[in-house]
């Protein structure tokens, strides 16, 4: 009797249901609009904002990185990808301590080590968090399909790799034992 009732104001107010031109009411199923990593700005390893977006127009490989661990070794090949190949493609690294405590110092003894024992010249940014409850935002896009489009692949330890396409969508996901310069990373990022 009330559905009754609510039908009747409603239609007394002038208000209908359906109406034959009205567009399709949205439903569960619809696909999530999705954002680009150039919706976010970070740190730099300085401390300094950085907008993602000043790297419009050139591929990205976003790596989570630390100084002990047995990937370590891989700051050398990021770098020989970014010099050889920095037209296309342009690395960013992102020093976290989640796996195995292997990224212990700060943001300065980042910088030092990685300078000096591997020569990086590419961008560094402030030590962030890339799972759990902290996780920082940028990872928490990077690792959920509903918000990239793409992947839902967390770092599962580290130097896991996201590369991102010229338009800042994330398009794949690469596990910490796909080495910087393989042929399936490079083919990637000249395609």
């Amino acid at each position: 009797m009330k559905a009754f009732v609510l039908i009747g104001a409603l239609l007394a107010s002038g208000l209908s249901f359906y109406h034959q031109n009205s567009a399709p009411a949205m439903t569960e199923t619809t696909a999530p609009a999705t954002g680009t990593v150039y919706d976010f700005t970070v740190k730099s390893i300085d401390g300094k904002d950085v907008k993602l977006s000043q790297y419009k127009g050139k591929k990205l490989l976003i790596v989570n990185t630390a100084s002990e661990c047995g990937y370590t070794p891989q700051y050398k090949e990021l770098e020989e990808l970014y010099k050889k190949h920095g037209d296309r493609v342009t690395v960013l690294g992102f020093p976290a301590n989640n796996f195995g405590e292997q990224e212990p110092g700060t943001e300065a003894q980042i910088a030092t080590f990685c300078e000096k024992n591997y020569g990086v010249t590419f961008p560094l940014f402030s030590k962030v968090s890339v799972k759990g409850d902290d996780t920082v935002p940028l990872y928490k896009f990077l690792s959920d399909k509903s918000k990239n489009g793409a992947v839902s692949d967390a770092p599962t330890w580290n130097f896991c790799k996201y590369l991102v396409d010229e338009q800042g969508h994330v398009v794949a996901f690469y596990p910490s034992k796909v080495k910087p310069m393989s042929d399936e990373l490079v083919q990637a990022i000249l395609k």
